[in-house]
């Protein structure tokens, strides 16, 4: 299914090439198949240039019969301003339209854009592309996410002799950020060779090579192969070949026999009963006897003390 949906993309962008007929001054298609980890994919696009536009459509099945689609116009409306529209589609059928514009002068070049969800929600997008010196450029850019998140990128291009690499950051919430580096090298006339690194937030890199050579057949290599290319104002649709499937033979699973331990017996020694000790003795120790002796009255005749007279008593 996704290999018919893939060819069926083919033949419509090959429809809408047709469809610019002797006006298109430029044409093109190709295919290329990426083998991940995840599975073999494979791609085909085509496109065609005339009168100020160019139309292209696309489409990548993937190993589960998932199938997603690209399709858009770019139309030059003044000298240096352009403005471009699309529809992309997912695996379950899900759109999201693209528009936006571009403005050059001065060797630079402003974007911005919109995209628009199957549920009303909306992102936006802005770029700068800048020539520093020749052939040395810089561009910047954001993507501001229904949520209000915002994702930053960033890259720098240098073309020297006949090769061209660029680096780039994209940087999202959280510090997260993915890498991309990549090199074209024109190796003869109509021959190019690429490669390509990512490495993502979980600092995992997929790099990939390939050769593209202008009317004639693709020469792979690396991990993803190139994609052909035919420059030719009718373009020849290529079919991908059908992916070699290898079906490995099932696993069977015997668990061990499970082993079962006895335990030795656990001596309880049996509680210590710790009796309190008896109680001493009671002693009695009477209290010793205190002998107060009496006092021997004294008999005091009557005086005088000061002017108080003071009668006889016993003292």
């Amino acid at each position: 299914m996704a290999r018919r949906a893939l060819r069926k993309a083919l033949l419509g962008a090959a429809a809408a090439v047709f469809a610019l007929g002797s006006a298109s001054a430029f044409a093109w298609s190709g295919h290329g198949t990426a083998y991940t980890s995840r599975g073999v994919y494979n791609g085909a696009h085509s496109g065609s240039c005339g009168g100020g536009s160019c139309s292209h459509a696309g489409g990548v099945a993937g190993p589960y019969g998932g199938f997603a689609s690209n399709t858009g116009t770019l139309t030059r409306t003044a000298p240096g301003q352009f403005s471009n529209s699309g529809t992309a589609t997912g695996r379950y059928g899900n759109s999201v339209q693209h528009s936006g514009d571009t403005s050059c002068a001065g060797g630079s070049c402003s974007h911005n854009g919109t995209l628009s969800g199957p549920d009303g929600k909306t992102a936006t997008t802005s770029g700068d592309v800048t020539r520093t010196a020749p052939g040395q450029y810089s561009s910047s850019g954001s993507i501001t996410g229904s949520n209000g998140n915002t994702v930053d990128h960033s890259a720098s291009t240098n073309c020297a002799g006949s090769t061209c690499a660029r680096s780039g950051t994209v940087a999202g919430q959280n510090d997260n950020s993915v890498y991309h580096s990549g090199t074209a090298t024109r190796v003869a006339p109509g021959v190019v060779t690429t490669s390509t690194s990512v490495t993502g937030t979980q600092g995992h890199t997929v790099t990939s090579s390939g050769t593209v050579v202008t009317g004639g057949v693709v020469v792979a290599g690396g991990t993803t192969t190139g994609t052909t290319v035919v420059v030719a104002p009718k373009p020849v649709v290529v079919a991908p070949p059908p992916a070699t499937v290898i079906v490995p033979p099932p696993v069977v699973y015997v668990p061990p026999k499970p082993v079962v331990v006895t335990a030795p017996p656990v001596y309880v020694a049996p509680p210590v009963v710790l009796a309190p000790p008896p109680p001493p003795p009671v002693v009695y120790v009477a209290p010793r006897p205190v002998y107060v002796a009496p006092r021997a009255a004294v008999w005091v005749p009557g005086h005088w003390i000061g002017r108080v007279w003071v009668p006889a008593h016993w003292a």
